[in-house]
């Protein structure tokens, strides 16, 4: 009997080395055509998740997302963190997130409500390139102030709670400063 699963395991490791090897090169693939970007859309749909609608946001405790926002803002979800009122216009805060997420590596501008207040990034983790949609919304806070929503959520597939949280923390630190320096000079 012994004899009769010698056969069937090595049949079954290399079947794993075959599956380890494909995935390998889809991972350094990366964004070519076959590589693991075209896996994760093939598996999860599109990397974009969609608009949120930060009023009505609800929050679900199995997915993983990091959320900074207002009570106002966001009145049935509980925020990870509240930014503050920046003291710059609106339009400038809104200019200020464009340029904080060209900074960040593999993010991409996916969607820009060109008469609303809300843009949509998609960013991707760094070795299995697992994507999240990140929805920034600008919130006028009265004369030359604003503040903001921010909403990372990543797909199903890629639940990695620390990356999202570091992610809203990275992107307010850099806003801060940014709107921070601004609001020195004027």
């Amino acid at each position: 009997m012994k004899g009769a699963w010698r056969p069937a395991a090595l049949v079954l490791v290399a079947l794993l080395l075959a599956v380890l090897a494909a995935g390998g090169l889809a991972v350094a693939r990366g964004e070519e055509p076959g590589g693991i970007e075209e896996v994760w859309i093939a598996l999860l749909g599109p990397p974009d998740l969609g608009p949120v609608e930060f009023a009505r946001l609800a929050r679900t405790p199995s997915r993983s997302d990091a959320l900074a926002c207002a009570p106002d803002i966001c009145p049935r979800a509980q925020a990870d963190a509240v930014p503050p009122d920046f003291a710059v216009p609106g339009a400038r805060l809104r200019e200020i997130v464009e340029r904080v997420a060209e900074d960040q590596p593999r993010t991409a501008l996916v969607f820009t409500d060109r008469w609303g207040e809300q843009d949509r990034y998609v960013a991707r983790t760094a070795w299995l390139r697992c994507p999240d949609t990140i929805a920034v919304e600008i919130v006028g806070r009265g004369e030359g102030r604003a503040s903001l929503a921010l909403y990372i959520r990543s797909q199903a597939g890629c639940p990695v709670p620390a990356t999202s949280r570091a992610r809203l923390d990275a992107w307010l630190a850099a806003i801060a400063v940014a709107a921070g320096l601004e609001s020195t000079k004027g």
